[in-house]
């Protein structure tokens, strides 16, 4: 036994560095947005793009990535994708001009696009149904760790390194991720030793087709997706375009934020089995915390630029209620369909970071060319952006009323 656990925690260690590195990949623009306008001439909508590419590739892989995960294992699936995002990074260090850096970051997006799914894979495999809510909540911790290493330590790397510098680092510490798991997590079943492999369990038309994926995925497109992307991007340019902050203060705010969610997922991993226990349900959690974030964010716009980043922190923080949807609905479905099943909602929820990164910069852009100021056209981004996320709660309510129960959509696994 315990030499189990020891294994269990090698094998834990070796995915969570990936997924901080995944991370900090993820949110480093952010970090970065003002020394690409500064250097590159960037405006919002290319900022925007550029910070979107990384989903874009991330979010093109997921279907693939779904049957891959569920046919070849997640070890060997992840391991030849931790590859592509070393070529990644190494390409993104080296380009010259938007159109290089944007096929780079998507070639990045691509390559890291398992370091979540792989282990939330093997975890519905391996563990308990309240070990996977736990390991669920802790390998989002190490994803906070990642963002909060994005800010004042990238911060305080880029006189030394420049971000050309910061990206070679990287591609060298996605090289050691690739080694360590190859080393502490254990080889692959053959799919029958899953249970998988059937032609029908090959599709994902019963997937995208189950009540509770239909109900949640606008609550993944919108509240999901924008908690990343406003994490990943948005939330610094609001602190030096709004509130008047330096790139420095910024980059310091954004270290609040990110360890603000790092402290969240930390206690999240604690309190999910218990509340498992106690029979409070998924679906019971995010009915009754998700008017929070809404709140939140509709004060943030009207306090425009007296918010800061404690109020983006707040927020964030507000905003995992959702992140109770992953485990709930990868236990709707066969272990043998998890990766599946994990992936397309995954789709849904990178797909709306990318759309939500471009389109907050898209609209502050035509906001600006219709006369608004700048700190006036992000607060009426992100006002249109908060009005989506309030429609997409209703249809998770409306859906919720419209069905005979909701036991099986209650329940933790």
């Amino acid at each position: 036994m315990r030499a189990g656990s020891l294994g269990l925690a090698a094998m834990f260690g070796a995915f969570a560095f990936a997924y901080f590195l995944s991370a900090l990949l993820r949110a480093v623009t952010a970090t970065l947005a003002p020394v690409f306008s500064t250097e590159l001439g960037l405006d919002a909508a290319d900022l925007g793009l550029l910070a979107g590419a990384y989903f874009l590739g991330f979010a093109a892989l997921q279907l693939p990535l779904g049957r891959a995960l569920d046919r070849y294992g997640p070890r060997r699936t992840l391991l030849v994708l931790l590859a592509v995002a070393v070529l990644g990074c190494a390409a993104f260090a080296l380009a010259q001009g938007l159109p290089a850096l944007i096929a780079a970051r998507t070639l990045t997006g691509v390559g890291v696009g398992a370091c979540l799914m792989a282990p939330l894979t093997l975890y519905r495999r391996l563990l308990t149904p309240a070990a996977q809510l736990r390991a669920n909540s802790w390998m989002l911790m190490t994803g906070s760790t990642g963002m909060v290493a994005s800010t004042l330590p990238v911060q305080w790397l880029l006189p030394t390194t420049g971000w050309r510098g910061l990206f070679w680092l990287l591609a060298a510490a996605l090289a050691l991720a690739l080694s360590t798991i190859a080393l502490a997590v254990p080889r692959d079943l053959p799919p029958a030793a899953t249970g998988g492999g059937s032609a029908r369990a090959d599709g994902y038309a019963e997937i995208v087709r189950h009540r509770l994926f239909v109900r949640m995925a606008p609550l993944g497109f919108f509240v999901y997706g924008g908690l990343l992307a406003v994490q990943a991007l948005w939330a610094g340019p609001w602190l030096t375009r709004v509130s008047g902050r330096s790139a420095l203060q910024a980059a310091e705010g954004l270290f609040v934020v990110n360890l603000s969610m790092l402290a969240t997922f930390l206690a999240w991993g604690a309190v999910m089995p218990r509340l498992a226990r106690h029979g409070i349900g998924a679906v019971h959690l995010m009915v009754w915390g998700l008017p929070l974030p809404l709140a939140v964010l509709t004060l943030n716009v009207v306090l425009g630029e007296r918010t800061g980043a404690a109020h983006w922190a707040l927020w964030c923080v507000s905003c995992t209620f959702v992140t109770v949807s992953q485990p709930a609905l990868a236990a709707a479905f066969p272990a043998s369909r998890a990766g599946r099943a994990l992936s397309a909602f995954n789709l849904v929820i990178f797909a709306g970071v990318f759309c939500i990164q471009w389109g907050i910069g898209v609209l502050i852009d035509l906001a600006q060319a219709a006369g608004l100021g700048e700190a006036a056209a992000m607060r009426s981004a992100f006002a249109v952006f908060g009005a989506m996320s309030l429609l997409a709660y209703l249809w998770f309510l409306w859906c919720g009323a419209s069905k005979a129960g909701d036991s099986a959509d209650n329940r933790f696994p």
